[in-house]
């Protein structure tokens, strides 16, 4: 193949959901080579066009029916045949290159625009249910330590959406949901953005429900050699967007953050010495 067809060849390996949901100009533009390229590399693997390609993507999107147990029956037969630690080794070099993906000038534009919708909140409401719990929640803790508004919506006793209930168009809900997207995330969402909330989405993919009800969707990669989804992308996304609210809200954050350490330091939070082992 070309340089250019290989270029193509490894977007389709790599952006699965998006081959079978995108067009074909959009997956060229996120490719980074022309639409007739992707025509080009139809043929050459025996097609009579894209569409083709895409054809047979959006078959096996429907034919996916393996869930977590299929698909760590097939993590089972890989790890017996190449080991433990290359496995391991496989699982941590997709998640370097996937960092490496997320500090590319487009990520780095849509990470600062969100910042700049969250510092100009008057409140923050942060959302993420099972695998997206984790990184929801540490903006919100980021958040918080900095001195913003921020509310976790927690689904503890169902109660998880009342704090929405005086939400409007002054404020901000930031929610983490990837593939096989969660109902309710995707219910309440819907329901903040009827109010006028600004909803800024941490998803994986730009035609997801999610990023079809944002202002601003950070697109994160979740393809791992696991069985299950990786959500450290996820979670470094959330890490870097905090400290960039956090940074901007400059003296106020300063202010807070003091209150912080005198608090950890009354009530000894934190060890301050190496612990002696006897």
């Amino acid at each position: 193949m070309s340089e250019q067809l290989q270029t193509a060849a490894r977007y389709i390996l790599n952006q699965p959901r998006d081959v079978a949901l995108l067009s074909m100009r959009e997956q060229a533009r996120q490719a980074g080579v022309q639409p007739a390229t992707m025509t080009r590399l139809a043929k050459y693997l025996g097609m009579a066009g894209y569409e083709d390609i895409r054809q047979q993507y959006a078959d096996a999107m429907r034919s996916d029916t393996t869930g977590f147990a299929g698909r760590v029956g097939v993590q089972a037969k890989s790890q017996e045949l190449i080991g433990d630690r290359a496995l391991a080794a496989d699982i941590l070099a997709g998640i370097t290159a996937q960092m490496g993906q997320l500090s590319q000038p487009e990520s780095l534009g849509v990470l600062v625009e969100a910042a700049k919708l969250i510092s100009g909140a008057r409140r923050i409401y942060c959302l993420g249910l099972r695998s997206s719990h984790s990184p929801a929640w540490h903006l919100h803790y980021i958040l918080s330590l900095a001195g913003k508004h921020s509310t976790m919506l927690e689904a503890v006793g169902g109660i998880g959406a009342d704090a929405l209930g005086s939400a409007t168009a002054e404020d901000v809900l930031v929610a983490v949901s990837v593939l096989p997207y969660t109902r309710q995330t995707i219910e309440i969402a819907d329901y903040a953005g009827e109010a006028g909330v600004q909803l800024v989405a941490i998803t994986d993919s730009p035609v997801s429900p999610l990023a079809q009800l944002s202002v601003c969707t950070l697109v994160v990669p979740t393809e791992s050699p696991s069985f299950l989804h990786t959500m450290s992308p996820a979670f470094v996304i959330a890490e870097v967007l905090g400290a960039l609210v956090a940074g901007r809200a400059g003296d106020a954050a300063s202010a807070t953050l003091a209150g912080v350490d005198r608090q950890s330091a009354a009530l000894n939070i934190h060890v301050k010495t190496r612990m002696k082992r006897s």
